[in-house]
């Protein structure tokens, strides 16, 4: 893998970006994953391309904010989260780069719309009405996101939607999603190894983007102190909406 010099500053920038989604503006957390699917060949090579930098970025997520996690929330993704893993690493060698990017986007998409429409419903019902969620809802999003994952680490803005839509306050929505995130990734790396997506050669590429990735998460954590509750949730909901509607598009 030979990058020319306007590659690796691109690069650098999604690395960054990575780290400030991992610092607390979660929402960015999908930009990343679009441009490495720019400069590299294939979206599924930037699946494991991307992963490490992402492992990087979830270290220094948790230890800032471990402290804020609700873990009731994570036991009812995870047992799902799994199957869907699963599910996306048989899925890789059935489907091309093109359908992939066109699923994940109309998964997102719909939960966009599910999420905008679910908001309303409590904005009628009066701010001292409780939000209720199916029992299909964790269930739900447990197997989208492991399957958007594996295939292109596109769970960002399912993960953002589900932590959005359990109302959960800014420190404790990042704490979360941490959490959530480095367990996930570290249980991805045993197939993505398997599937040859991440190499030796790529995994040389990740430690000179690391120092990049640790800049973001300064950046990102700054950044999260000087946002208010209205505006995150809704720089989390549209970044969401926008990535979704870049790949199916």
């Amino acid at each position: 893998m030979n990058f020319e010099t306007w590659q690796w500053v691109v690069a650098a920038l999604a690395a960054m970006l990575v780290g400030v989604s991992k610092g607390g503006i979660a929402g960015l957390g999908f930009l990343p994953v679009v441009i490495f699917a720019y400069i590299l060949p294939s979206t599924k090579q930037s699946s494991g391309f991307v992963l490490p930098l992402l492992i990087f970025g979830d270290v220094v997520a948790v230890l800032n904010y471990r402290r804020h996690t609700q873990w009731s929330y994570l036991w009812k993704l995870f047992p799902w989260t799994a199957a869907g893993v699963l599910v996306g690493y048989f899925a890789m060698g059935r489907i091309n780069d093109r359908q992939t990017a066109k699923l994940i986007g109309l998964i997102v998409l719909g939960l966009v719309i599910l999420h905008l429409w679910r908001r309303r419903q409590a904005k009628l019902a009066g701010p001292d009405a409780e939000v209720e969620h199916g029992i299909w809802f964790a269930p739900m999003i447990g197997v989208l996101a492991g399957f958007t994952t594996l295939v292109a680490n596109a769970a960002g803005p399912l993960m953002a939607l589900y932590l959005l839509a359990m109302q959960l306050p800014k420190m404790e929505y990042v704490g979360t999603g941490a959490v959530f995130f480095m367990l996930l990734n570290w249980f991805k790396v045993p197939f993505m190894v398997n599937l040859g997506l991440i190499t030796t050669n790529s995994f040389k590429f990740n430690l000179l983007l690391a120092p990049a990735v640790l800049i973001g998460t300064f950046a990102g954590r700054w950044l999260l102190t000087r946002i208010n509750q209205k505006w995150f949730e809704n720089i989390a909901l549209v970044l969401s909406a926008v990535g979704a509607a870049k790949l199916f598009w």
